[in-house]
């Protein structure tokens, strides 16, 4: 007969070879999804940055022809010599990874056409002549070649973001034929796993649950009570050593103690060794019992106390805990830094108070979290929307600044439609640049590097030096911007140059969704401590269910999809809101308008040193 190792082996052996199939499949998933990846990568993505490099490098040595042309002889000379080696690098590259049918031949035409190129952009550079002949061999030879090599180099641009494209529906296919073949062995592995808890309900359960009421029996004082024994493995050999710990029993009831003592121990054993730095304290702040993470990197160790640990926040935890603050709201933890290892961690302390069967405290538990890689994550996401928001702001900086010359004519007039164009591209990228801007202050507030030059306003002045830009929109738009303020209100500490982007956000907000005829009210009330003020509008409100989530980043709740924005301004005014040690709410009803409020700490209730 089988005896409970061997029924647990065997049934442990089936899920173990269950967990080994579905690793070894993910493993060889995984792997696939890998090189599909990296295909992508390897065959195309040099292709597409030479092709990038190529045109940028071609329109900058068409900008020094054309600076040429306008008798800037050096800016023209430095840009260009600057943008032909980038070129040729890049071109470069790009008929070494040739990699796709008929790249080749594009390469080459491309090479062929930029021979010539640079054969007549030597000819004007190198020899005398006059402007009129230069403009002439621009217009008729260098332009239509800068048209041809721009074009060829799109279409292999185009050629390796489509394989791009290619391959990744392709990664995506076997991702979905992974994830069908992932659900069938889940779906395997729960049935054999419903199985062994079947059998093992069979085998274990039941004589245990005979053995708990034999046990329960003998709690209650039967002492003579024998235990039946139906089997030969582990379990019955339990009931036969159950029948002989009774008997002991019933001779020296003492052994009640030791065997209570052995099992404290285990308990205490079994909470040392948890991952986590936890620790048990009475009332008087001794450490109860606690893990080894707590022992070793707070000193929390079984009698110490808490007291003799010098750990300011670790007695500021205790005590707020013992007369009933809250302590578990995340918002106000602190946050300890220590070393763990020679390794920088993180941690978010918290207290639980443990309460008697009289709902008394008895005692509290010490849970300090690891909180190293949320820190982590969080940096992580700052850094990476800093990186990319500079390394736009350069290249959007010299596309506007190109839109700006085409408008003003300075390099040619353009016709009427160009102008539109180009009108629509102007704004487009003003679009972009307050994005970028947004971003980078996102960035800035949120890693503690912005600077608030506090100073003591009027909110008088505060409130209609906001207004004021907007009266003409207003005008425009029909709609009533009206101010209320009541006398008397005490100025406030806040930051000249950053409150307004509140303001402007808020009523910006308020006249693009309230329609022709609607109001919009800006009002103020103070307190003791806060000059509260509000934006209210006519306009279509907001539903509810977005209310939690309005001040999200990237957040745009979904009432208009013509509305223009990427949801960051609310997100940034919160953060200078907060900044300022202020809160913003918002109170709306759809169909019934929004009202949007923040508060700015009074001048008059810091206390005076």
């Amino acid at each position: 007969m089988l005896g409970i190792r061997q029924k647990l082996s065997l049934g442990f052996a089936g899920l173990l070879a269950i967990i080994l199939i579905i690793g070894g499949e993910s493993i060889s998933l995984f792997s696939r999804l890998g090189d599909s990846i990296d295909v992508i990568l390897r065959e195309n993505y040099r292709s597409v940055v030479a092709c990038l490099e190529m045109k940028e490098a071609l329109e900058r040595m068409d900008s020094g022809l054309l600076f040429l042309l306008l008798r800037y002889d050096e800016q023209g000379t430095k840009l260009i010599a600057e943008n032909r080696s980038i070129f040729e690098k890049a071109l470069q590259i790009e008929v070494n990874n040739v990699t796709l049918p008929g790249e080749g031949e594009k390469a080459r035409k491309i090479q062929n056409l930029y021979s010539e190129y640079k054969s007549t952009v030597g000819q004007i550079l190198q020899e005398p002549m006059p402007l009129a002949l230069k403009r002439q061999m621009y217009f008729e030879r260098l332009l239509p070649l800068f048209g041809e090599i721009k074009k060829n180099a799109g279409d292999i641009l185009e050629m390796n973001q489509q394989n791009m494209i290619d391959a990744n529906d392709q990664a995506r296919g076997l991702a979905a034929s992974a994830r069908w073949q992932m659900y069938g062995l889940l779906a395997v592995g729960c049935i054999l796993a419903m199985i062994y808890i079947i059998l093992v309900r069979r085998w274990i359960f039941r004589p245990i649950t005979r053995l708990i009421q034999s046990t329960n029996e003998i709690s209650a004082g039967n002492l003579d009570l024998v235990v039946k024994t139906e089997s030969q493995d582990e379990i019955g050999q339990l009931s036969e050593s159950f029948n002989a710990m009774a008997e002991s029993l019933r001779r020296v009831r003492r052994t009640r103690e030791a065997k209570l003592a052995q099992i404290q121990q285990m308990v205490q054993e079994a909470f040392r060794v948890l991952p986590e730095a936890v620790a048990i304290v009475n009332l008087q702040g001794r450490v109860e019992m606690a893990t080894q993470l707590a022992g070793q990197v707070f000193g929390l160790r079984p009698t110490a106390k808490i007291q003799d640990l010098q750990l300011d926040w670790l007695n500021t935890l205790f005590h707020n805990a013992i007369i009933g603050q809250d302590t578990s709201n995340a918002e106000k933890q602190h946050v300890v830094q220590s070393f763990v290892n020679d390794e920088e961690r993180y941690f978010a302390p918290k207290a639980v108070v443990i309460r008697g069967g009289d709902k008394e405290v008895s005692a509290l538990l010490i849970v300090i979290n690891d909180i190293t890689q949320q820190r982590q994550q969080d940096e992580l996401k700052r850094g990476v929307l800093s990186t990319v928001s500079h390394q736009l702001k350069t290249p959007l900086t010299s596309i506007r600044m190109a839109i700006h010359l085409l408008l003003e004519g300075d390099i040619g007039s353009p016709n009427e439609k160009q102008a539109d164009v180009l009108m629509s591209a102007e704004q487009e990228a003003e679009r972009l640049h307050r994005i970028l801007e947004n971003l980078l202050d996102i960035g800035r507030i949120e890693s503690g590097k912005v600077y608030l030059n506090l100073q003591s306003l009027s909110p008088y002045m505060l409130v209609l030096d906001s207004v004021e830009p907007f009266r003409s929109a207003s005008q425009d738009q029909g709609i009533h911007l009206n101010i209320e303020l009541p006398e008397g209100l005490p100025e406030v500490l806040a930051d000249p140059a950053r409150v307004p982007h509140v303001f402007s956000n808020l009523l910006a907000n308020a006249l693009k969704y309230t329609h022709p005829g609607g109001r919009i009210t800006v009002s103020a009330i103070t307190d003791e401590e806060f000059v509260r003020f509000s934006v209210a509008d006519t306009g279509r409100g907001i539903p509810a269910q977005y209310h939690e989530n309005i001040f999200e980043q990237f957040f745009r709740a979904p009432i208009d999809a013509t509305k223009t924005g990427i949801g960051l301004g609310l997100s940034i005014a919160k953060e200078i809101v907060e900044a300022h040690g202020g809160t913003i709410s918002v109170n709306s009803s759809e169909g019934e308008g929004s009202t949007f409020t923040f508060s700015l700490r009074r001048s008059d209730s810091l206390p005076k040193e």
